[in-house]
């Protein structure tokens, strides 16, 4: 969900601007695993259109000569939507954009999670993840719109920041599996200094500039009891469990008037519970999920959550930290300028998922913020879809300002 801000709330809302938590240390223990990445599991062809073949890639109801008449940029997204590429099956996609680069006599490679990296002028890093959810939406155009999944979600943005790149020589980098564990993203902070300033992409439109979304803090509670009579008052783990989620959901349950991206959302995912195989005791076991806005750390709604436990504990996943970025930054003046300058007026937004840009932030000090091509309401959704003269307006704003940043 895409929340707009009031620009007349400038002020205030640098004020709040702050470095993401420190937790966001990607050095801790990575839950995710390393996906080993065969290149020659692919067969692609050179740049140019649609000229390939890849594993899986007749899943999709390609329309015949989707790319006739079309420029290389938007050949390029048109391709990139045509090739199915949900998490960890991003291979096929991911050659077709290092063909893309080769082309341009770009240095490039695929490294080993599986991420197409193109160094070059790190003034700023361009950035965006291949792969999409799943969903097999017909790929066609359509009065200047192209539909297929990852048309919004992010292959729009991809393709645009992909052109950019190459237009103005600045680094770029397609990471995988954001829509899972966003291991391509952690990898890349582990792997590469730090950029002067960072461009991630996602749908924010071609007139919007996203600077801040909620963290995520997923965990396990679990507990034991004795298995005794149910006719005995006390209570059980079973119980346990129902009165620690209550007491952490009514903690949170804030005041709606402070708005969605400011308030803690909690959600119970999974509830299991029972006596043991042995017949000896009673298990409960909780996964939780909280969505974390700005205004609160990562170990302020772990505190909360461990205070309110009376039997049993909770085992605390990997945290993706909250980020608010100022829209004053290097970064968010040369957005303003350039979507002015091609007509638009800039809108200023916040969003209430989590994204890569949550990592970059937590691992790099340096201006950045969130920005693509496309209707945000449409991600996921069985009729995605991008209006190409859309898409071409993104290109011109990143190359505005990817040229007002290497100044």
């Amino acid at each position: 969900m895409s929340l707009e801000l009031d620009p007349d709330d400038l002020d205030e809302m640098e004020s709040k601007a702050e470095p993401a938590a420190a937790e966001s240390d990607p050095t801790d223990a990575d839950p995710t695993e390393l996906v080993e990445f065969d290149p020659d599991s692919v067969d692609v062809a050179g740049d140019g259109g649609t000229a390939f073949t890849a594993t899986d890639h007749d899943v999709f109801d390609v329309e015949p000569g989707l790319t006739e008449g079309l420029n290389e940029a938007q050949t390029l997204l048109a391709d990139l939507v045509s090739i199915p590429s949900p998490s960890g099956q991003e291979a096929a996609a991911a050659e077709r954009l290092k063909a893309f680069f080769e082309a341009h006599d770009r240095e490039v490679w695929i490294d080993e999670v599986g991420n197409v990296r193109a160094p070059a002028d790190d003034s700023v890093l361009l950035t965006s993840h291949i792969d999409t959810v799943p969903g097999d939406v017909p790929v066609r155009i359509e009065n200047g719109v192209l539909w297929g999944r990852g048309t919004v979600d992010a292959t729009g943005p991809l393709a645009a920041m992909a052109v950019a790149a190459v237009e103005t020589g600045v680094s770029f980098v397609g990471v995988v599996q954001e829509e899972t564990s966003s291991t391509g993203a952690w990898h890349l902070v582990e792997d590469r200094e730090a950029p002067e300033a960072v461009i991630n992409g996602e749908p924010s439109g071609w007139d919007g500039i996203t600077l801040g979304y909620r963290g995520f803090l997923a965990g396990t509670y679990v507990s034991t009891s004795e298995l005794g009579h149910s006719s005995r008052p006390e209570d059980n783990a079973i119980q346990s469990a129902v009165n620690w989620w209550s007491s952490v959901a009514d903690f949170f349950d804030e005041d709606e008037s402070d708005g969605v991206f400011d308030t803690v959302t909690t959600k119970p995912v999974s509830f299991d519970g029972g006596p043991t195989e042995d017949g000896l005791a009673v298990e409960a076991t909780v996964d939780v999920q909280f969505r974390v806005p700005p205004k609160f750390t990562i170990d302020d709604i772990r505190e909360v959550a461990e205070g309110e436990l009376t039997r049993g504990s909770v085992h605390w996943e990997k945290p993706i930290p909250p980020v608010m970025t100022s829209p004053r930054t290097e970064v968010g003046r040369a957005f303003r300028v350039a979507i002015r300058g091609a007509g638009g007026e800039p809108r200023l937004l916040r969003k209430t998922g989590t994204s890569d840009m949550n990592i970059y932030a937590g691992a790099w000090d340096c201006p950045m913020a969130t920005y693509g091509p496309g209707d945000s309401d449409l991600d996921h959704a069985p009729n995605e879809h991008l209006d190409l003269a859309e898409y071409d307006s993104s290109i011109d704003v990143l190359v505005d300002v990817c040229e007002r940043l290497q100044e």
